[in-house]
């Protein structure tokens, strides 16, 4: 069985996604400290003058030492609005902008204030959209207190890994040799961006998974392959 493991991340990229394709389970990274300036509460979309922001204007004050769940956004700042109408001003003319913009409305419904819920709730519609069946687990219901590499192994070893698959910076941390004699074996996530069709001059890469998109009209055919050769091979 293949685990992967990975922080929140608010308007996911492309690369985030395939990686939870190509495991069986997925663990929602919700027990760590928020990190400033990751892409835990942010990502990129296109806009005529290059790539933007959109951010979740979380209130970081008081939050040294906590983990991701107890994070809340800021109740001053009309976050929502303002995120429609970025992605409507600058998705207008895009291909699948007619369906899938309502769909990211829908998204915005409510008055949910906690990060680990906001990106919680729309991973799950990211991962339905996108056709990838693998299962989400949060980190907080398995109880973990470990810290950096001993986290990722105590993970894997409560849901029965076989295989880790890292993210590409986990050579800086992981010690394989503790994976090895746990009878799990290490490999690192690698993902290529590829070009397609954008609004607004040339290609940018590695962009929020919303500009694929919005500039394609579908998800679900990049990641089909990859989700059907994983459960071919695991039964997890």
């Amino acid at each position: 069985m293949i685990v992967s493991i990975h922080q929140p991340a608010y308007m996911p990229w492309l690369g985030y996604l395939d990686r939870i394709a190509k495991s069986d389970v997925f663990v929602f990274l919700d027990t760590v400290q928020f990190e400033k300036n990751s892409f835990t509460n942010r990502n990129r979309i296109k806009t005529p003058q290059g790539p933007g922001w959109l951010t979740l204007p979380v209130l970081s004050r008081g939050h040294i030492g906590r983990s991701l769940t107890e994070l809340r956004i800021d109740p001053g700042r009309h976050w929502r609005r303002d995120h429609l109408r970025a992605i409507a001003m600058n998705y207008a003319r895009a291909r699948g902008f007619g369906t899938v913009f309502p769909t990211i409305e829908r998204w915005f419904d409510g008055d949910e204030d906690r990060l680990c819920e906001i990106c919680h709730g729309q991973l799950l519609e990211w991962l339905a959209h996108a056709g990838i069946g693998t299962r989400v687990v949060r980190a907080s219901t398995l109880g973990i207190g470990s810290r950096k590499s001993q986290l990722v192994l105590d993970i894997c070893r409560a849901l029965g890994a076989d295989i880790y698959l890292s993210g590409p910076l986990g050579r800086d941390y992981l010690n394989e040799a503790e994976f090895r004699d746990a009878g799990i074996e290490v490999t690192y996530h690698g993902f290529t961006a590829f070009e397609y069709p954008q609004l607004w001059g040339g290609f940018v890469p590695n962009l929020s998974a919303l500009d694929y998109w919005m500039n394609s009209g579908e998800l679900s055919s990049i990641f089909a392959a990859r989700a059907k050769k994983s459960a071919g091979r695991h039964d997890g």
